[in-house]
């Protein structure tokens, strides 16, 4: 048996790979399945050879030599990895603390990372899903109210097409400065919140009253970034109550109210 195994045992197109054995000296071609390739190098104990690009996608083949004097050595298996695809994400934006997303596309068994940005990738194990995988995306924040970053998947097959999974990040709203005009008035008041920051893809607008009853999901309408006009709910009890804002990137600080 002049073969006893191949370094590496499974690879993609390009890969070089050695054939390792004995009495390999007189080798004069390499049969990678269906596939004769020329060997690069050849020694009594080692042929090596290059994966060529007529090499099926993905699967397992078969490899042997092919000697001077017309024999054929023994065969031994070689597993083609294929290339990873992205196809998309369940999530299109996560807080600056970062979160869970699954990755959705193809070749994803093999294991490897998923890169979001030049953030630190976040490694996934072999022998799970082809199609999708769920990983814990790394903290980033964003130097304005949000960012988009590029996702993408990498496997021993090599690292998937960039500009199919994007996701944003964002900074929470906040309200800190914010002004509401007016401040006070009888439940039904319609409010404008202004010089607050990042209200940019609005969830939920919510106002707890005195008697820490939250109305959420509350009728707004934007301005800008900074300003939004909303109201009192007309249910809301007397005395100090307040707005928040969640978006993508969380939940805002209050913004007082006073129900007369």
């Amino acid at each position: 048996m002049p073969i006893t195994s191949l370094t590496p045992s499974q690879g993609t197109v390009g890969t070089t790979v050695n054939i390792n054995g004995t009495s390999l000296g007189t080798t004069v071609s390499v049969n990678f399945g269906g596939a004769v390739v020329s060997p690069t190098a050849v020694s009594n104990t080692l042929v090596t050879f290059v994966v060529p690009s007529t090499a099926p996608c993905s699967g397992q083949v078969s490899v042997s030599t092919n000697l001077s004097n017309g024999t054929r050595t023994n065969a031994v298996p070689f597993f083609v990895i294929v290339r990873p695809t992205t196809t998309g994400l369940d999530e299109t934006c996560l807080p600056a603390a970062g979160g869970s997303i699954t990755v959705f596309g193809t070749g994803f068994a093999a294991g490897g990372t998923v890169n979001v940005g030049a953030l630190t990738p976040v490694a996934f194990a072999a022998g799970g899903s082809n199609t999708s995988v769920t990983v814990t995306a790394p903290a980033h924040t964003p130097a304005g109210c949000f960012d988009t970053q590029q996702v993408t998947v990498t496997t021993p097959g090599g690292t998937g097409t960039a500009g199919t999974a994007l996701i944003d990040y964002y900074n929470a709203p906040t309200l800190t400065a914010a002004t509401l005009t007016p401040a006070t008035g009888a439940a039904g008041t319609e409010t404008t919140i202004s010089d607050a920051t990042c209200l940019i893809g609005i969830t939920d607008v919510t106002f707890t009253d005195s008697a820490a009853t939250a109305f959420t999901g509350l009728p707004y309408t934007p301005i800008d970034d900074t300003s939004i006009v909303t109201a009192v709910p007309a249910a809301a009890a007397a005395g100090a109550g307040a707005f928040t804002i969640t978006t993508c990137g969380g939940t805002s600080g209050p913004g007082a109210f006073t129900v007369t």
